[in-house]
């Protein structure tokens, strides 16, 4: 007899979901290729203007239908879309998908702004269906590492957090550099993936306060210029604790970049930092006053994590999951950076 208390939502047992990649440049490939590496899911249809980017994508997913526009692919049969799309093009595509029974999978930002991912949330709520965000640092080994700590209570009251994003480059992709199609620039590039991890580590406390500023090529920007910022800074009173944020494009650190998240509390502290300028290497340190204790090291092939988490719980699940409101809160935060 069939569970009377099943879903529509729920995949039968030893049926994959099937999956369309929307975007398959680098980080849409790479997210494509952690899916399929976890063996949740199965990837069935990549769609990408550009012919290399589909070639490249076809290696990891060789049966895969290429498919022509987004509407081609949600007519077909599918039980979920993993969006890689330039930052404008997140909030619409991933309502079209949703309206049309698809789960979703987003690259951040999930919307250029807090009434977009509003949108989109309540879109995901209204239809029952599951949606993630690629906030891919709270999956690393080393905030695994640090977050129960925070939790446990073993460093005492967090009181200060600090957070850094300096990345040497910028971005090579035009789009990055129009608000229109970006949403901003560094701090919803960057800065936003440590918004994320403070307010996700120390358990969504109220925001209290928000103080941002924005600049570009050295001098400040009004909250209406049509410029993106290349530097961003910020202090959140999140509860009880100081938030401090800097992040940058093309910063002159003496190095490719800097990613760190410091947190400190009364009985100890803890930091993620990455290890010699790497994107990709990070430990996790523990510090009693002046000594430090390493709770994890590289290698940690983390890029994917949350995509293939997404998959995972979309396998056993694919209804809404409300954990994705937080998403919301997260670019509020942003927003009050901006001065919106």
């Amino acid at each position: 007899m069939p569970d009377q208390n099943s879903t529509s939502n729920e995949k039968p047992q030893n049926k994959k979901p099937r999956i369309g990649c929307l975007g398959v440049g680098w980080i849409g490939r790479h997210r494509m290729e952690r899916v399929i590496d976890s063996g949740a899911a199965e990837v069935v249809a990549v769609c990408d203007p550009n012919k290399e980017a589909i070639d490249e994508a076809l290696e990891a997913a060789p049966n895969a239908e290429v498919a022509g526009s987004l509407d081609w692919m949600l007519g077909m049969d599918l039980d979920a879309v993993m969006i890689a799309t330039p930052s404008a093009m997140h909030a619409e595509q991933a309502i079209r998908a949703l309206n049309a029974d698809k789960a979703v999978f987003c690259q951040k930002p999930l919307a250029r702004n807090a009434e977009e991912t509003h949108r989109v949330v309540s879109a995901a709520k209204e239809v029952d269906r599951l949606l993630g965000v690629d906030f891919s640092y709270r999956h690393t080994e080393a905030m695994q590492q640090i977050a129960p700590l925070i939790e446990s209570g073993e460093l005492g009251d967090i009181y200060a957090v600090d957070l850094v994003f300096h990345n040497a480059y910028g971005p090579d992709k035009d789009w990055f550099y129009d608000v229109e199609r970006a949403g901003g620039g560094c701090l919803i590039d960057l800065g936003i993936h440590l918004v994320d991890l403070a307010m996700w580590a120390l358990d969504w406390p109220e925001v209290t306060g928000v103080q941002g500023c924005c600049m570009a090529d050295g001098k400040p920007l009004d909250p209406q210029s049509p410029q993106v910022e290349d530097y961003a800074t910020a202090c959140v009173n999140l509860g009880d604790s100081v938030v401090d944020l800097s992040c940058s494009w093309r910063l002159s650190a003496g190095r490719d970049c800097v990613i760190e998240a410091a947190f400190y509390g009364t009985e100890g502290g803890a930091k993620l930092r990455n290890v010699d300028g790497s994107f990709y290497d990070f430990v996790a340190e523990r510090y009693d006053g002046t000594s430090t204790e390493v709770l994890c090291e590289p290698p940690d092939a983390w890029g994917g994590r949350a995509a293939s988490a997404w998959a995972e719980q979309l396998a056993e699940d694919g209804s809404y999951d409300p954990t994705i409101e937080k998403a919301v809160e997260v670019a509020k935060v942003v927003d009050r950076i901006y001065g919106r």
